[in-house]
């Protein structure tokens, strides 16, 4: 009966290390599970059509800057433009000409008109570039 012991201890003991072996596979197994992500990185491919609105944006994006371009130079070099008769004459009675005209003198000479009038002669002297 001693041997049939002995041979059963040897084996619980092969059993126990097998175990224990297992367990410490299980406990890294469990670690790498639970533990933090280092790092995910990915690729994305473009399509077509978002390579198509990418295009269309930079093309949109260059038409409005010659625009804001074009507008900032019509700004400092306006064209001559008139004044229609009748506010020129009315500008004349009051003692403005040709020319830049005095904001001052110019409210002094439509104080008589409509609120509606004064802003229409201002619209108009803005638009000849007379008053800035």
């Amino acid at each position: 009966m001693e041997k049939e012991e002995i041979v059963i201890a040897e084996r619980l003991e092969a059993a126990t290390a097998l175990l224990e072996r297992t367990l410490g596979w299980l406990e890294e197994r469990q670690g790498a599970l639970t533990g933090e992500v280092e790092r995910i990185s990915a690729t994305v491919e473009q399509s077509r059509r978002e390579t198509e609105l990418a295009e269309k944006l930079a093309a949109t994006e260059r038409e409005l800057a010659e625009l804001k371009a074009g507008a900032a130079q019509n700004s400092m070099n306006p064209l001559r433009r008139t004044l229609p008769s009748a506010t020129s004459e009315m500008l004349a009675k009051h003692g403005i000409g040709e020319g830049p005209v005095d904001v001052r003198t110019l409210d002094a000479a439509l104080a008589g008109l409509s609120l509606e009038q004064r802003i229409a002669v201002k619209s108009q002297l803005l638009r000849s570039g007379a008053i800035a």
